[in-house]
């Protein structure tokens, strides 16, 4: 089937270069992290026209509609804005996925944000980046960012604070282990068994460098707090690890950066 450009979507893979666990608030963390888009690594968002007759996504395996992330997104921005359309009656959501989940990627997060830009820009509905990163926020803490679709950003606070950060060009190299890591399990390691070791002062200014900059100063495990978190909940993946490699959000993908 050839693809309509104009209904198509990138949904590109992030990697967290830095990730440090700032705190904790109303049961969740909050973070200073520096997310990087992935130039070559992305899912593909299609409408296709079809009678539907309810919300239909394909392409995302035995996923419940209900539970992904595009679904909760699009309901999301109907109650948010009182959106009322038809389109998605004669229209399926085709979803090409070439992210692996549960690897730190942010491949749901960044297939909702795809969708949001699409549907917004589709059905001509005209809701603004700031407010439209808003509603993400409400689904998954990693959307906001993937919204604005930056190159590069600053991401804090829950996720929800995302300010571009102009990073030094460099080429991604990413090595995925057949490993599967649940992020809500993995943070909530963190928050057992790693909480009360966090040390602000460990990462003062990390904002304001580039990704090499604070990569050349650190290891794997100072980099991304949510590492050592990973290893106590997925020991194997010490094993999976590359030698002087990185390790991207919740994992498990590892990465280096050249």
């Amino acid at each position: 089937m050839k693809e309509n450009n104009k209904m198509t979507q990138k949904a590109h893979a992030k990697i967290n270069t830095f990730l440090k666990i700032t705190g904790h608030q109303n049961g969740y963390h909050t973070l200073l992290s520096r997310f990087v888009k992935v130039p070559n690594l992305y899912d593909v968002i299609s409408f296709i026209p079809q009678e539907c007759k309810s919300f239909t996504i394909e392409g995302c395996g035995d996923v419940p509609v209900e539970v992904n992330t595009i679904y909760k997104s699009f309901v999301a921005m109907q109650n948010e804005l009182t959106i009322y359309t038809d389109f998605f009656k004669h229209h399926k959501v085709v979803v090409k996925k070439n992210i692996p989940s549960g690897a730190g990627l942010g491949g749901g997060s960044s297939d909702a944000a795809a969708f949001m830009r699409l549907f917004n820009e589709v059905c001509k509905l005209n809701i603004d980046t700031p407010t439209l990163a808003k509603i993400g926020s409400s689904v998954g803490a990693d959307i906001p960012f993937f919204v604005y679709d930056y190159d590069a950003a600053n991401v804090s606070g829950f996720g929800e604070v995302v300010e571009k950060f102009e990073d030094e060009s460099f080429e991604i190299e990413l090595y995925t282990p057949n490993i599967h890591c649940d992020t809500a399990l993995v943070y909530k390691t963190f928050k057992r068994e790693l909480f009360d070791k966090i040390e602000p002062t460990d990462f003062d200014g990390w904002e304001n460098l580039s990704s090499k900059e604070v990569l050349n100063s650190v290891d794997a495990i100072m980099a991304n707090d949510l590492y050592k978190a990973s290893l106590i909940a997925y020991p194997k993946l010490k094993e999976e690890q590359p030698k002087g490699w990185y390790f991207s959000g919740s994992g498990s993908t590892f990465f280096r950066i050249k």
